[in-house]
């Protein structure tokens, strides 16, 4: 029997041979003989730990942060950016009718690829992401120009692994007038939810059938995910690498449609 697990456990203590032993008996107890594991870094890091244990697992790439190494799309991204696009669109409209500044925290974990494409759908002024190196005292000059060219607002999306946090940010243009009231909005864990978009529950048909095909032929130790328009098989070994997904060229193009 397969069984197929959402969000395997990823804590310290399943980080020990002794554990993850007495998973994979626990496993064998129930007559099951090979693991899906649907999940991001944390979970795709234990599958590789049973399989490596002699466990026969298969990964699927599903995180909202889209921050696994290899893999172009993982499911649940496109639903998370929707979400996080269709929440900065109506704060927004806010922002403009009450000549504001908005803070909007995004998740993605360490990574800023979900705040990064959020800002550069919404045409966000600024986007605040790990990845790049932006003062408090540049933000606060760019908020400031932007006053002074005549904008109506000014949204910043934030990365929650950003340098600086959503009230530091906020406390600090409260110091430096611009002429625009600063607010905060944490979208948090409602990105996570709601109805996923074509898109994702196309990609969750595929990469599951691609990993039950992959059991069958006998392949393990390995995650499913999707590169260069097609599934993709990559090694779970390949989990101990960074992912860089925000580009240079990203980066310029969100800094271009904010002007």
């Amino acid at each position: 029997m397969i069984a197929i697990v959402r969000s395997a456990p990823s804590t310290i203590e399943f980080c020990t041979s002794e554990t993850q032993q007495r998973a994979i008996a626990e496993l064998e107890r129930r007559r099951i003989g090979a693991l899906v594991v649907i999940g991001g870094n944390g979970s795709q890091q234990g599958a590789a730990a049973l399989d490596a244990q002699g466990f026969p697992v298969v990964g699927v790439a599903s995180t909202i942060d889209n921050d696994l190494p290899e893999t172009e799309v993982t499911i649940g991204f496109d639903s998370a950016l929707n979400t996080a696009t269709t929440y900065i669109d109506r704060l927004k409209d806010t922002a403009t009718s009450h000549h504001r500044a908005f803070i909007v925290e995004v998740m993605g974990r360490k990574s800023g690829y979900l705040a990064l494409l959020s800002a550069i759908a919404t045409g966000a002024e600024l986007a605040v992401v790990p990845e790049r190196e932006v003062t408090l005292e540049a933000i606060a000059e760019d908020v400031q120009a932007a006053y002074a060219r005549g904008k109506a607002h000014y949204i910043i999306v934030l990365a929650e692994g950003a340098r600086t946090t959503a009230t530091e940010l906020a406390e600090y243009l409260c110091q430096h007038p611009s002429g625009f009231e600063a607010r905060i909005t944490v979208l948090g864990h409602v990105q996570r939810g709601g109805s996923p978009t074509a898109r994702d529950r196309l990609y969750a048909s595929l990469f599951g059938a691609a990993a039950i095909e992959a059991l069958a032929r006998g392949q393990h130790g390995i995650f499913i995910g999707w590169r260069k328009g097609a599934i993709a098989e990559l090694s779970l070994g390949t989990l101990n690498e960074t992912a860089t997904k925000v580009t240079p060229d990203l980066l310029t193009l969100a800094d271009v449609l904010a002007r």
